[in-house]
């Protein structure tokens, strides 16, 4: 929330209540600045091979509900998902529309994190209030969206499907990956494991069965298995897929089937491909779902790494003297700093070490940092505010306008 709004709200509400008329904030509330037509935005996405790429598909026809988690990003790739709740509400919205609505029936996504939150009350309420809903429980092992962290609390999939059917849920199926893992695992009476190719399928079964149906997808965070993979405490398959780039045709049907960032477009003498960046692929495989014969395995191949060798020139050395020394400025009170880009770029950091010069040299330093969804590609704001003495002055966010520097570490 902008300063400039408090400030206003503030002096409007002093004013009727207690007949203080305050002068006017130093910064005046001004709109935001509208996108142009045709600029370029970047927008947090799914990683490669997330399991979210599968579980947030939908049948035609059917919609689907948003809640809070990585999953939410379904909302702006066209898979006919929207809305947002809290935890705690997720399908608590749709037992109120659904009596104003031709629709019959919803999906709603929600994590286990969430599930174990709250997200366990809002389905005993829609199964009390007799909604057509299925719940895609999405059971990924780690609270994904802010770093990987485990859920707080014990919980399973056995767990899950018994408590559900415990509640009168309809039905239970469980879609994964690794269906040969449950070889063995007790599980309660008709609940059913499936691979996840079988989503689209009993998805559609699940819409036309009365009342809560459940649906659990178990597959690992893509980016949790990335950082176990490097501690050597999870399976790296020995396996390896690339694009014959002299076979592939360049449809783009291996990003409809994965919606993966590792599949990038390359350009060869017969027009633009599609190329595995091997860098990024959490091997994930299901690009291959789709019907082509582009793709090629290596088994037991790893990456070759490249050699770093010396360069024929030092590119800072030709900049140096040819840069101007820069102007600097006295400021009488506060300096006003904003840095901006993505996640990964070292916003955080740049903020960090500008407040502890300022620290060591006697002057107060403040930091407001915005981080949302920086492990997805997010934007990442940093605020920071510099005082030319030892107390700190203003708030420490930075209003429209007001900002004496800009740090772009993002080209888009």
């Amino acid at each position: 929330m902008r300063p400039a709004l408090v400030a206003g709200a503030l002096r409007r509400w002093l004013a009727q209540t207690a007949h203080i008329d305050l002068p006017s904030p130093e910064c005046q509330l001004t709109a935001p600045a509208a996108i142009e037509p045709g600029a370029l935005t970047r927008r947090p996405y799914f990683c490669s091979g997330c399991p979210h790429n599968t579980s947030t598909k939908v049948p035609d026809g059917s919609q689907a509900l948003a809640g809070v988690g990585c999953h939410y990003m379904a909302t702006w790739m066209n898979r006919n998902t929207s809305g947002l709740t809290q935890m705690g509400g997720e399908g608590a919205d749709w037992i109120g529309l659904s009596r104003y609505t031709r629709m019959r029936h919803v999906f709603q996504n929600m994590g286990e994190g969430t599930y174990f939150h709250s997200g366990y009350l809002a389905i005993r309420q829609a199964i009390a209030a007799g909604a057509n809903i299925t719940y895609k429980i999405l059971f990924n092992d780690a609270v994904a969206m802010t770093g990987g962290q485990p859920v707080d609390g014990s919980i399973s999939v056995p767990q899950i499907c018994q408590q559900m059917l415990g509640e009168g849920a309809k039905r239970v199926v469980i879609t994964t990956d690794e269906p040969e893992k449950y070889r063995g695992v007790a599980l309660a009476a008709g609940v059913a494991v499936h691979h996840r190719h079988d989503l689209d399928r009993l998805q559609r079964e699940l819409r036309e069965v009365a009342g809560v149906t459940i649906l659990i997808h178990d597959q690992v965070c893509a980016a949790e298995k990335r950082r176990r993979r490097k501690k050597k405490a999870f399976p790296d398959p020995a396996r390896r897929v690339f694009i014959n780039t002299a076979v592939c045709e360049g449809c783009g049907d291996c990003g409809t089937q994965s919606n993966c960032l590792s599949l990038t477009p390359v350009e060869t003498p017969f027009g633009r491909k599609r190329a595995i960046d091997q860098s990024s692929c959490n091997k994930d495989y299901s690009c291959v779902d789709g019907f082509c014969p582009s793709f090629v395995s290596v088994l037991g191949g790893a990456p070759r790494k490249g050699t770093r060798g010396t360069p024929d020139r030092d590119p800072w050395k030709e900049l140096d003297g040819a840069l101007p020394e820069p102007v600097f400025k006295t400021y009488r009170a506060t300096c006003n700093i904003i840095a901006a880009g993505i996640g990964g770029t070292g916003i955080v950091t740049v903020g960090a070490i500008l407040s502890m010069a300022a620290h060591l040299e006697g002057h107060a330093a403040s930091i407001l940092d915005i981080t949302g969804l920086a492990q997805k590609g997010g934007a990442v704001i940093s605020h920071i505010r510099l005082s030319n003495s030892a107390q700190s002055s203003g708030a420490v966010r930075i209003d429209a306008q007001q900002a004496d520097v800009a740090i772009f570490c993002d080209a888009v």
